[in-house]
């Protein structure tokens, strides 16, 4: 059905929340203080030319996340739960307290371009209809991620998946990846929507810990009337998996979402019901297989090219990763990152900017080099290859 629904003003929204800023970011975080430091890093940077607000959602970390964030990050607002609540109920406490027109759910393991807030701002306002949107996403070597714009999972679409049957509806195939236009489904690592959408449907459905969520809320605002969108016109870097240790307790929260969203959204035959676990169980044993066989560590630094402006800096680096062969340039230079043949190219934030670094790093994509970050005022490189093991820090 179609949703004539007038758009609120600005001052006030339906909760009866002053609205205060454009954009109200939330992020949950759970034990990735360094991933978690550049990508507010990369937020801030992003916002000079918006009002926006930042809400981090800590979920009981171990480590020294929430320190770091009242040292660095002052301007951000952080509820430290004393347990790990769950993507879902995390993100509706951030909300909860949210004072922006919009709001955007992101991930901690993301590095945000300098246009990225405001050009997916003037998409939504494009649209009358808006329910979310969500944007391109590339991995930490340049590798497109094809969850960026997915179908609706029916049970006859996760079916033909999981016998191995193509299909061009679980990824939204009837868009490329560089094109614009309605989907049913985002990723929860960047969902943008008014935040009157968010309460209007909910929020995300408790019942889910971790993961499915987002499929759930994509298909609530679709059954609400909202049409979602895929916007191509910015892309970010999505590590992925940096918050969750891939073995079987993962993929158990994975499988068991997917039964829940099935559960709630459609009723199925008894048979099919039971076929439909049986194909879940059977893939899951499949992933596990393949993550007990993924056990890489990332690849030794052995020639490397420094991207910055900053002499002592390279030293430091050199010295910290101790081989001869390193390389320091000013500028990005793809034929000169190419002759070179380095096995790893370090971009110092400090000089670089993350839209100029985001675009290298996709035009390089399956050059065999490996990417690392020297996020701002921060004394660590840091950097992931692939979602299935863990991210690398070197401290210098």
């Amino acid at each position: 059905m179609q949703n004539n629904r007038e758009h609120k003003n600005f001052d006030t929204d339906t909760t009866n929340h002053i609205v205060a800023y454009e954009i109200s970011i939330i992020i949950v975080n759970y034990n990735v203080r360094y991933f978690l430091e550049q990508c507010l890093q990369s937020i801030f940077d992003a916002c000079n030319n918006i009002s926006a607000e930042v809400i981090v959602v800590d979920n009981n970390s171990h480590d020294t996340s929430c320190e770091m964030i009242k040292e660095k990050f002052s301007k951000v607002t952080l509820i430290v739960n004393k347990k790990n609540t769950g993507f879902s109920t995390a993100n509706n406490q951030g909300v909860a307290i949210a004072k922006g027109k919009y709001v955007l759910i992101l991930n901690p393991d993301t590095v945000i371009a300098e246009d990225t807030f405001e050009k997916t701002l003037q998409f939504a306002k494009t649209k009358a209809n808006l329910g979310a949107v969500g944007i391109k996403l590339i991995d930490g070597i340049g590798n497109y991620l094809p969850e960026s714009k997915r179908g609706l999972p029916t049970p006859k679409v996760a079916i033909n998946k999981l016998v191995g049957i193509k299909t061009n509806k679980y990824y939204a195939s009837h868009l490329q990846e560089n094109e614009n236009g309605k989907i049913d489904i985002l990723v929860g690592a960047f969902m943008f929507m008014e935040r009157t959408v968010y309460n209007e449907v909910n929020g995300f459905d408790e019942d889910y810990f971790m993961y499915g969520e987002d499929i759930d809320l994509s298909y609530k605002i679709i059954k609400a009337g909202y049409d979602n969108y895929y916007f191509s016109g910015t892309k970010i870097i999505h590590y992925k998996g940096e918050s969750t240790k891939k073995d079987l307790k993962y993929l158990n929260n994975f499988y068991g979402a997917m039964q829940i969203f099935y559960q709630k959204h459609f009723k199925l035959p008894v048979f099919y019901n039971a076929f439909m676990r049986l194909g879940i169980q059977f893939w899951k044993s499949l992933q596990y297989i393949k993550l007990c066989s993924n056990k890489e560590p990332s690849k030794l630094i052995n020639k490397f090219i420094y991207i910055g402006k900053d002499a002592a800096t390279f030293a430091k680096i050199k010295n910290s990763i101790n081989t001869a062969l390193a390389i320091n340039h000013t500028d990005i230079t793809i034929k000169n990152i190419i002759e070179n043949k380095p096995d790893t190219v370090i971009f110092d934030n400090n000089a670089i900017k993350n839209k100029d670094i985001i675009n290298t790093i996709e035009i390089l994509n399956g050059k065999n080099i490996q990417f690392r970050f020297i996020p701002k005022k921060c004394n660590f490189i840091i950097g992931s290859d692939d979602s299935i093991n863990k991210g690398n820090i070197i401290f210098f």
